[in-house]
């Protein structure tokens, strides 16, 4: 099945949330690269150990992709490990539309959540926007933009709380990752 898609088919990112992390959930980047050789994608690449990877896919193959890798990795390794997908282009417009980072708020405090789902207007209105002042976030469609100036480990802005509050799975990446990832898409 390796190598059935043309590398010129559309570029996409997968961001599995929590592996890797501090010795848990441990996921050999080579074996997850296979996963996805294995459904059908090509040029596969992981990006560091915490579950980035990039590769090509024709579109039907992506829209499954997701549901496909999170059973694949609970079958092999017991682990229950969410998979939220992005196109190149939609990773190119988060980088484009970040707010705090277009008024000028410095890098190394920066985060996206992406989100599995766009949440309804009415969940995201249902935010409580001090719940963890002066950190701050903004909610664009299927992401959520983050500057967290007391860090991502001490913020109470956590993929828990806004998966919660929205009724979707998030996973969250600083701004150097997410702008390594866009290169890579190209």
């Amino acid at each position: 099945m390796k190598d059935r898609v043309s590398k010129r088919a559309p570029r996409h990112v997968a961001l599995l949330r929590g592996i890797n992390v501090g010795g848990k959930n441990m996921l050999p980047m080579k074996i997850l690269a296979e996963m996805f050789a294995a459904t059908g994608c090509a040029d596969v690449t992981t990006y560091i150990q915490s579950g980035n990877v990039v590769f090509c896919a024709e579109d039907k193959i992506a829209e499954r992709l997701g549901g496909v890798i999170t059973k694949q990795v609970e079958k092999q390794f017991g682990l229950k490990v969410p998979v939220v997908m992005r196109s190149a282009a939609e990773l190119n417009a988060v980088i484009r539309g970040n707010p705090f980072l277009n008024a000028g708020a410095a890098e190394e405090m920066l985060y996206v959540l992406f989100l599995a789902d766009r949440p309804s207007a009415d969940l995201v209105a249902g935010l409580d926007p001090a719940r963890s002042a002066p950190d701050e976030f903004v909610v664009v469609g299927r992401d959520i933009y983050a500057k967290l100036v007391t860090g991502a480990a001490k913020t109470k802005l956590t993929n828990a709380y806004f998966d919660s509050k929205l009724k979707t799975v998030s996973t969250m990446r600083n701004w150097r990752t997410v702008v390594k990832l866009a290169e890579m898409t190209t």
